[in-house]
Order: structure tokens, then sequence, then C-alpha cells
């Protein structure tokens, strides 16, 4: 029961509106319907929310590749200076 009390009221900032619009459809079945078809939607609504939460790890990941390579882009042209820097000073020594 508690299983198809998830399935009525999904949150709807987890899933697109039209999953939760079908849900509101699907919750005005009858009873006969609603007990072969909640458990499909159940598993399409789980799928959703997982596939939201896979996307935003994915999203996450790349923001922080991203600055992780500005960071590294910047350490790398800091040290290039540093070298030239180091350069210049050995060959006006010599």
């Amino acid at each position: 029961m508690s299983r198809q009390a998830h399935v009525l009221r999904p949150r709807s900032d987890e899933i697109p509106r039209e999953i939760a619009d079908l849900a509101v459809a699907i919750r005005q079945l009858p009873a006969e319907h609603l007990a072969k078809i909640g458990p499909v939607l159940t598993r399409v609504i789980d799928s959703t929310k997982r596939r939201r939460r896979i996307l935003s790890l994915v999203q996450d990941a790349l923001n922080q590749l991203r600055l992780d390579m500005k960071y590294l882009a910047f350490d790398l042209e800091a040290t290039r200076r540093e070298r030239d820097e180091y350069r210049r000073k050995l060959e006006e020594s010599l």
C-alpha cells in the first residue's frame, strides 16, 4: 500500500511534470487498472529519478573537471614564467 502511495504522490521537483500528470491520471483509474499500471509507473518514476541523480553527478563531475583544468592551466603558465625567469637569470650570470 505504501508503494502505491509513493506512485500516487510523486514529488514534482524530482520528476518531469508530464510524469507527475500521468501519475495523477492513473490515480483516477479504477482499482483493477491501478493495480496493473501502478507498478509500471513506479518503475518509470524510479528510473527517472535515478537518471536525474546520475545526470546531476555527471554535471558536477564535469564542472569540477573544468575547474581543475583551469587551475592546471594557471599552474602550467606560472611554471613556464618561473622557468623563463630562472633561465634569463642563468644567462645573465654567465
